[in-house]
């Protein structure tokens, strides 16, 4: 019986903690293979170009709460298999007090971010604007060469990378957010 209660409270206790580690074990799963669009983090970008071109489309997105304008500064752009290309994002924001977001992104489709390396991005980053402030953002990335030994996509042509801004935990509310009537500290 004694054996019974302690094997149930091993697999109760094990099947806890694998639940508290299963966010950011898929997290780790999702950067080390790409899956679900997430783009690989590369040190260095391959010596020569390839052959096969890609349109690399741009999208931005600005969460509700977060008084900015983000867009980039092309839509989209042709790049070669291997090519290294920067493009920028400009950020604004238009609000009245100071902010700070943080954006996550994705590659679609999916079968894709395993392919789109990214070598310099501002994801991640906590980044403040004052109001009125405008910034320049630069994303580095290029396709793996690999990708041509992928049969699944050699009919592909387009990949898009999306980005989001939240506002950082923690950063100031705007004044519309505020459910008591006082104003945020600054």
């Amino acid at each position: 019986m004694r054996r019974t209660a302690v094997f149930c409270t091993s697999i109760f206790a094990g099947m806890l903690g694998m639940a508290y580690a299963a966010v950011p074990l898929y997290d780790l799963f999702c950067r080390v293979t790409g899956f679900g669009g997430t783009p690989m983090i590369a040190t260095a970008a391959p010596t020569a170009p390839g052959d096969r071109a890609f349109t690399v489309r741009f999208d931005a997105n600005v969460s509700p709460g977060l008084n900015w304008r983000f867009e980039p500064e092309v839509a989209s752009v042709e790049a070669r298999v291997g090519e290294t290309l920067t493009v920028f994002y400009k950020l604004t924001n238009t609000g009245d007090r100071p902010t700070v977001g943080i954006a996550s992104f994705n590659v679609a489709p999916d079968s894709m971010g395993g392919y789109f390396n990214k070598i310099q991005c501002f994801c991640f980053n906590e980044i403040t604007l004052q109001p009125g402030e405008s910034m320049e953002a630069p994303v580095v990335f290029f396709i793996d060469p690999s990708i041509d030994k992928n049969r699944d996509l050699k009919s592909a042509g387009m990949i898009t990378l999306s980005y989001t801004f939240f506002p950082a935990k923690g950063s100031p509310k705007p004044l519309a957010e505020i459910k008591d009537g006082t104003k945020p500290k600054l």
